[in-house]
């Protein structure tokens, strides 16, 4: 899967270039999200604007990036497309997820914020 990152400041932005997050690709996401929490990054930004659709693998690769980051720091979604928001309100995911319109808007939440 391939997965563009950069650092402003101490906020790592990832983009999926990927059109799906899907059982084929779910597995290598939820590493690559995994070892960079590890590696010390807790505001991240997950700017899905070239994803068209996630499915249950998909989801559950970002709910545990979520969940590996805990309370030390926070995880937050931009730029994602009606057919992905639709996943997330079904899910119910946009009730646990800060999601934003716009890549600019997510930094600006997340700064001086943990």
């Amino acid at each position: 899967m391939q997965l563009k990152h950069k650092n402003i400041k101490d906020v790592l932005i990832v983009r999926p270039l990927e059109k799906r997050i899907d059982a084929s690709t779910a597995a290598e996401f939820k590493q690559k999200m995994g070892d960079w929490i590890d590696s010390g990054n807790r505001r991240i930004v997950l700017n899905l604007s070239e994803v068209d659709f996630i499915d249950s693998s998909g989801l559950g690769a970002i709910i545990s990036g979520f969940k590996k980051i805990g309370n030390d720091g926070r995880l937050v979604i931009c730029v994602v497309k009606e057919s992905v928001m639709s996943l997330f309100r079904l899910t119910r995911m946009n009730r646990v997820f800060d999601i934003y319109a716009s890549e600019n808007e997510a930094l600006e939440a997340l700064s001086g914020k943990v």
